[in-house]
């Protein structure tokens, strides 16, 4: 079987381990104009207003020009692609949704590598949710198991294209012996739609976008994905302690620079960052509109938490034959 290294990753670690503002350098007279936030999707969605928030924040803390430059496509390759080519000069940082550090694995001949981005630090993270239609009989995610192992394929699981709720679904197949029909979706609003008109039995969304739903009683939460309880909705177990077998997944987001990027100044912006999302009305924001655990983790930390995720769910990935769509 096929084993997590650890239930506690790399971004939980740097949640317990609350990593204190890196110390900013000497940056000479950076920045020389405009700042680029570059997000690799459109308007609406999650990593878009959550970068939002901080440009809005820095600008007030520092009176930086700093613009948000959407550049959707190719599952977020395109706006990466823009940033890694772009010249290491802090004039140019990416805000990215957790599928970022799967595409190199799903597309092997991106246009750019890995090593043409350098992470700077992880914001945050929250658990994913599973919902159903409140017309299906499923009370828990456990019921679900149940009756997929009855009837394997019947039971319609909408997931992100080329995400992580896909992987996570291969990988709960084959450790706990059910076969359900996972969908994969190029949005996050037509997944949401799908779920929320019965079209597919399952809906899995980061607790961020979905909650606003299942409180509006269109959609039945049955679990969450976490290594613990969702603060937001206390009494839902997770899909480990509901007797199964899977690994911790979580929705994710997180910020690069181009590689090459002096350290000071990538010193600088995580201060800055760091200041921003820690500021009481923004951390309050993340919290009740993304149900965000905060990390801030270190550029180190945050490698480091690449490094150990792709690992794992590459495996998954090849192990299953898996294809982002």
């Amino acid at each position: 079987m096929l084993k997590r290294r650890s239930i506690i990753t790399g971004a939980a670690a740097a949640v317990l381990g609350a990593p204190a503002i890196v110390k900013a350098q000497n940056v000479g007279d950076w920045p020389k104009g405009p700042i680029r936030f570059v997000v690799p999707f459109p308007p609406g969605g999650s990593t878009d207003p959550i970068t939002r928030v901080i440009q809005a924040k820095l600008i007030e803390n520092t009176g930086w020009q700093i613009n948000v430059d959407n550049k959707p496509g190719g599952t977020g390759v395109v706006g990466a692609a823009n940033v890694a080519k772009s010249a290491p000069d802090g004039q140019s940082w990416l805000f990215v949704f957790d599928n970022h550090i799967l595409n190199p694995i799903w597309t092997p001949k991106l246009p750019y590598t890995d090593s043409e981005l350098m992470p700077v630090m992880q914001i945050g993270r929250s658990a994913q949710g599973i919902a159903c239609h409140p017309s299906r009989p499923y009370q828990s995610f456990a019921d679900v198991v149940k009756a997929a192992k009855a009837q394997p394929g019947k039971i319609s699981v909408a997931v992100l294209a080329a995400s992580l709720a896909q992987v996570m679904f291969a990988f709960m197949q084959k450790e706990n012996g059910f076969e359900v029909n996972t969908i994969p979706y190029k949005g996050g609003g037509p997944l949401l739609q799908d779920g929320i008109a019965g079209v597919t039995d399952l809906a899995v969304s980061s607790l961020a976008v979905m909650m606003p739903h299942v409180r509006a009683g269109k959609l039945k939460l049955i679990a969450v994905t976490g290594d613990k309880r969702s603060k937001a909705v206390p009494d839902m177990p997770t899909v480990i302690e509901q007797g199964i077998k899977a690994a911790p997944s979580y929705s994710w987001w997180g910020v690069y620079a181009p590689t090459g990027t002096p350290k000071p100044i990538v010193d600088r912006m995580h201060a800055e960052i760091t200041k921003a999302v820690r500021s009481p009305d923004v951390t309050q924001k993340f919290v009740d509109q993304f149900d965000m655990d905060i990390v801030l983790s270190s550029p180190e930390q945050f490698a480091a938490y690449q490094s150990k995720e792709q690992e794992f769910w590459g495996k998954v990935i090849r192990d299953n034959k898996l294809k982002p769509e």
